[in-house]
């Protein structure tokens, strides 16, 4: 392929990211249901781990394991991608998951004492 179609492919991705993460924020913003504004967190949380990940990558670059064959040619370390955006997003992606959890728990709880997910109706009401 060109690489002038590459360039535009990592801008893609990069633009991705973006507009996934202010779909997720518009569902956190504008969204009176609980239970959209979580999805609208984890939309978020799913845009920047898609842009962590697209600012680690390098093309041409191979994974970051040394074997025998790998050590033969040393010439090739340069072309090592940084294994830390992944491992970082990996960990974001355990982490995000358990906010997760733990926050449509607390959406169950509130539901079973309120009898509705809209933000407006709970702030007016006492516990």
């Amino acid at each position: 392929m060109d690489n002038t179609l590459f360039g535009y492919l990592d801008y893609a991705v990069y633009g991705t990211a973006v507009l996934v993460m202010l779909i997720g924020l518009y569902g956190a913003m504008v969204k009176k249901s609980l239970l959209k504004i979580v999805i609208g967190l984890s939309v978020i949380d799913s845009g920047l781990n898609l842009l962590i990940v697209a600012i680690g990558y390098y093309k041409g670059g191979t994974a970051p394991i040394f074997s025998q064959g790998f050590l033969d040619n040393f010439k090739s370390v340069s072309k090592m991608v940084d294994p830390v955006p992944q491992a970082l997003v990996l960990t974001a992606i355990v982490i995000g998951f358990g906010v997760t959890a733990v926050a449509l728990a607390l959406v169950i709880r509130l539901y079973r004492h309120h009898g509705t997910l809209n933000i407006d109706e709970i702030k007016n009401l006492k516990w």
